[in-house]
């Protein structure tokens, strides 16, 4: 039975979670970093579902003085006066932005409410004129200055980044809204701003110049989401509920977990964190599963691959500098930094001395998840029959029945478009190599031996496939190249069977023509 009652699902406002006794991971230490830092304009990205308008919203009561909802918290214990000062909250996560008009009627909501209760008397007409009013009556009513939450700042961008046009005409409309954050400089106390993406020709980036961006920092890496340590000490009476479930100990419940929701990483010495979304989702119901892929924007993302000449094999494993992460331009999307700001890549390491990010795929959910995101890249067949084809492919793979996975895989490459470029052996071996990746087996493309490099090495509990893949050649030089390197030896005292698998795709037929299969036992003398 799913436990609701305990878990903020869902909840974005902190005083209806402390109302109702929900769990809650204390992360107002936070808020004393951000209160004595003495900067007064704060950016963060992170991915969505990931807890950032939770994170606001105990910003705002914080310094709305409600100091009752943190009793027993950290922030309780800091010497601080609790005043009372003006927020406006700007929420744009409250709409799905398809035409030009849903911004401006998002907008007048909110300045029509706040007009009324600061006794704004002149209502100017545009949008930035109206806010400047807005910032400068309430800053005169209180005798406060104002703190300013501006939460999914981006959200009319990312939902139009494959429509020119209406990305150009909510980018003006949201630069001339967010310029007040400057020329109002002396009516505000604070502006925290949060979104999924940092989108780099947003001119409110440029404009202030004394921006505080803490998406890469180390000493906010733990702001959002959730980390193995705060799992232990806030939610273990759910993984000991979980185990129960699943009949499982406690220790092998957290490696569930770990596997399936941990592994972000968001700062050169920033701690795994899990998807708090999904974590909370899987505790209160009691069943691993994939939820933050069911609240997601695949169909925007693998629209915007589509447009792409991308790699996907380099960009799945790719080293980087920051600059590649920081910025979204729509005239040059990048899939790398797209993936990365959308959730799909994360930060696994990083090398000081050559400042340089390792990204990989954080999590066995988000690795499914760009199953449903890539897949249709490749393949133009109906749904129902790919996730046929991809059941049979890794039943085949974990049963040893090399044969009949070849045969699904002939009819997966049988579907990729015409519109997607297969005249080479790179974009072969990609789309193969996408494939595996995505269904969730331990695949390393290009594995380096003593002799030379296997295309691919799929390993199972009980059986390793050596892949080696030829363009318009034949089965039998593939199989050829795999005796003649030695690509089985390093396998020969592991306990799995060793299957060596050589593949020949045409470029022709666009599919795969033939393959050969050989065992450990009869390929090697």
């Amino acid at each position: 039975m799913a436990d609701f009652g305990r878990y903020p699902i869902g909840e974005q406002d902190y005083a209806s979670l402390r109302d109702r006794d929900s769990i809650y991971i204390d992360k107002t230490r936070y808020i004393e970093k951000i209160i004595m830092s003495g900067s007064k304009y704060y950016f963060l990205a992170r991915p969505r579902r990931f807890g950032k308008s939770l994170f606001l919203s105990t910003l705002r009561y914080f310094f709305e003085g409600r100091r009752e909802l943190y009793k027993g918290l950290y922030i309780d214990s800091v010497d601080w006066g609790w005043e009372a000062y003006p927020v406006l909250r700007l929420d744009l996560n409250t709409e799905k932005y398809y035409e030009e008009g849903l911004l401006d009627v998002a907008i007048d909501n909110l300045f029509s409410k706040w007009e009324n209760l600061y006794d704004v008397e002149l209502k100017a007409g545009s949008v930035s004129s109206r806010f400047h009013n807005i910032i400068e009556a309430a800053h005169r009513k209180t005798g406060k200055q104002v703190v300013i939450l501006v939460d999914e700042y981006d959200k009319p961008l990312v939902g139009n980044i494959n429509d020119d046009r209406l990305f150009e005409h909510f980018r003006t409309k949201l630069a001339s809204l967010y310029s007040n954050f400057k020329s109002s400089a002396d009516h505000i106390r604070l502006v925290f701003m949060t979104g999924v993406s940092r989108f780099s020709k947003l001119s409110i980036f440029s404009d202030l110049n004394n921006l505080d961006d803490i998406t890469f920092e180390n000493e906010y890496a733990d702001i959002c989401g959730i980390t193995e340590g705060e799992l232990k000490a806030n939610l273990s009476e759910g993984v000991d509920a979980l185990s129960k479930e699943y009949g499982l100990a406690v220790k092998e419940v957290y490696n569930l977990l770990k596997k399936n929701y941990d592994g972000y990483r968001f700062a050169e010495k920033g701690s795994e964190i899990y998807n708090p979304w999904s974590l909370l989702n899987c505790l209160s119901k009691r069943e691993i599963g994939n939820y933050w892929n069911m609240t997601g924007m695949p169909t925007i993302i693998a629209e915007a691959l589509k447009g792409m000449d991308a790699d996907i094999e380099a960009v799945l494993n790719m080293e980087c500098d920051k600059r590649r992460l920081l910025g979204l331009d729509l005239k040059n999307l990048e899939p790398l930094a797209l993936l990365y700001q959308t959730g799909y890549l994360t930060i696994k390491d990083y090398d000081r001395e050559m400042g340089l990010y390792t990204l990989g795929i954080p999590n066995l959910e988000v690795k499914q998840g760009l199953f449903d995101v890539l897949l249709p890249y490749y393949v133009k067949v109906r749904s129902s029959n790919v996730s046929d084809i991809v059941i049979q492919m890794s039943s085949s793979l974990r049963r040893g029945q090399p044969d009949n996975f070849m045969k699904n895989m002939q009819t997966y490459f049988a579907g990729i478009p015409y519109q997607l470029k297969m005249d080479n052996e790179n974009n072969f071996h990609n789309a193969f190599y996408i494939l595996m990746t995505i269904l969730g087996y331990n695949t390393e493309a290009e594995a380096s031996t003593s002799d030379g490099r296997i295309d691919l090495l799929i390993k199972t509990e009980n059986y390793i496939y050596i892949i080696e893949l030829k363009f318009d050649g034949s089965a039998e030089q593939a199989i050829r190249q795999i005796e003649e390197k030695g690509y089985a030896r390093p396998f020969l005292c592991d306990s799995r069977k060793v299957f060596m698998i050589g593949a020949n795709f045409s470029s022709k037929t666009r599919s795969i023509k033939d393959w050969q299969i050989c065992s450990k036992e009869n390929a090697l003398p």
